[in-house]
């Protein structure tokens, strides 16, 4: 296999992103196939992606190794971050976009469309991610040895 550690990291995203279609389907009842490539929602295929990475890195060059190393240290800034930052930019979007639909005719032309409200995450749709994430490195470990 040519990059195990990135095709099972890959598999953890795309398997977030198909759960993220099927819950949306099943609470909206309408299948949006947005769902398959946004950020944002449940779980967090941010967080997938990176815990699938470092589980797969763990098992292929150990725990004591650097590439674990930076493999779990990239998983802890990403998650930070889609728990924190992109959340608080997600409520900031939404407060804009509200105060732009406020202005009506004298809203600025730079403010045509609303800004993007769905970017961040929850930290349960993060821990969900997570530990999708883990079982999906800890299975493509075990699947692929």
């Amino acid at each position: 296999m040519a990059n195990k550690i990135l095709l099972i990291a890959v598999s953890a995203w795309a398997a977030a992103q198909v759960l993220k279609l099927l819950i949306a389907w099943a609470v909206y009842r309408k299948l949006d196939l947005t769902y398959l490539t946004t950020g944002g929602g449940m779980p967090s295929s941010h967080s997938a992606l990176v815990c699938a990475c470092a589980v797969s890195a763990a098992f292929e060059t150990g725990l004591d190794s650097p590439v674990f190393a930076v493999a779990a240290v990239l998983a802890f800034i990403v998650m930070y971050d889609a728990a924190h930052v992109r959340l608080e930019t997600g409520k900031q979007a939404k407060v804009l976009n509200q105060l732009m639909r406020n202005l009506g005719e004298g809203r600025p032309e730079t403010f045509e469309e609303d800004l993007k409200e769905l970017i961040g995450h929850t930290p349960l749709q993060v821990a969900v991610g997570a530990v999708l994430g883990v079982a999906v490195g800890v299975l493509g470990e075990l699947l692929f040895l």
